[in-house]
């Protein structure tokens, strides 16, 4: 059959077609997949100073609450509210005159009885009262001047006396109000500011934990550092003076699970007052050889489990799981699923999986790792 001349053209376009798609596939070589960078950082073991950071309130090292142990009538106010008073400083008057009479009519009686035991101490030799007689003349006499003592100790309560120096607050009384001894109501309140206690808590499992690490050598006493504390104020700022650990509560808070923990702070200046809000860092010890992982680095599990990324020594990606304490800083304390010379990927995670090759650069997203030797705060456990 005859070929048309359009039947051949188009045949001839068609056999050009084929041959350059032909050409093409046989001179292009297939595209290499590029291989990701992610930004790594070596993890090194260091000596790391611990201590926690925790809440609690200032208390005043001593309160007294300063009340009338005799019945009277306020005549003067002998303090101005708010000023510091000191130990044995008067602080009201109340009236004295029927105490003062009470003294002198109980002198007057010790003198009478005085006198007659002295007699009877003579008649009874020659026989002339009796044995009873003088020993109620006696006792009579003694009596006497117990009432004179008791007379002598309520005149010298009319004097309201300070029990403690301190910084003394509002008085509850005014001059003419009536007193009485045994009055719920105290009269006014001083306070020692000058040491402060600071009283925080701590969750048992936190304390339990630390004597486990000590016991097990883990962690090192911190020597003489061990007891110190250091005070944050509401506003964020440091306190300037250092104070010390005094004790820690025996027992439990049923409650809430943890144990207080007191300081006692110097307090010169009277800046912290009681009832303020602070935090105290209690440096807990020194722990050798710890591994500071990245917060950047590690993630959770879909059991919730800490894990990271770690590039091998052929630079393969590798799923590890950790145990992680706490948080120190910007980083995790790591106790297993890392050693010294691991290669944690902190940049690039979304990029990569376990098994792959990855090109390692180093990290720019990490802050620098706390100095060795040097307390850091630490914050929730792992």
């Amino acid at each position: 059959m005859q070929r048309t001349p359009a039947k051949s053209a188009l045949v001839s376009a068609l056999l050009v077609a084929l041959a350059t798609l032909s050409g093409c596939g046989k001179s292009e070589a297939p595209q290499q997949a590029q291989i990701p960078e992610v930004g790594i950082v070596t993890l090194q073991a260091q000596t790391v100073s611990l201590s926690t950071e925790l809440p609690g309130r200032t208390n005043a090292y001593r309160v007294a609450e300063v009340r009338p142990q005799v019945n009277g009538i306020i005549l003067k106010r002998l303090f101005k509210e708010g000023s510091d008073v000191k130990e044995g400083q008067q602080l009201y008057q109340i009236d004295p005159s029927t105490y003062e009479a009470t003294f002198q009519s109980a002198q007057a009686n010790l003198a009478a009885t005085q006198q007659q035991a002295e007699r009877y101490k003579l008649l009874v030799a020659d026989e002339a009262v009796s044995k009873q007689q003088y020993a109620d003349a006696l006792a009579a006499s003694l009596q006497a001047k117990a009432a004179v003592e008791s007379a002598k100790i309520n005149l010298r309560y009319t004097k309201v006396l300070s029990p403690i120096s301190g910084r003394i607050g509002r008085s509850a009384v005014t001059e003419g109000a009536l007193v009485t001894n045994g009055q719920s109501n105290a009269m006014a309140t001083v306070q020692q500011l000058d040491p402060i206690f600071v009283d925080v808590t701590q969750p048992s499992t936190a304390l339990l934990r630390l004597r486990r690490e000590l016991a097990a050598g883990n962690l090192q006493k911190a020597g003489d550092n061990a007891a110190k504390v250091k005070l944050f104020l509401e506003d964020g700022s440091e306190y300037p003076l250092e104070g010390k650990l005094e004790f820690s509560e025996v027992s439990v808070d049923q409650g809430t699970g943890s144990v207080t923990l007191r300081a006692v702070f110097p307090n010169p200046k009277h800046d912290l007052l009681p009832g303020m809000f602070v935090h105290a860092q209690l440096q807990e010890g020194v722990k050798d050889q710890a591994i500071l992982a990245p917060q950047q680095g590690v993630t959770r599990s879909l059991r919730g489990l800490p894990t990271a990324l770690v590039l091998g020594a052929d630079d393969k990606v590798e799923l590890r799981e950790l145990k992680a304490d706490r948080t120190v800083g910007a980083y995790w304390l790591v106790t297993d699923g890392l050693k010294p010379g691991d290669r944690l990927i902190t940049e690039g995670l979304q990029y990569v999986q376990p098994g792959v090759k990855a090109k390692p650069v180093p990290a720019k997203n990490v802050a620098p790792a706390p100095e060795a030797g040097k307390p850091a705060a630490s914050g929730s456990q792992g």
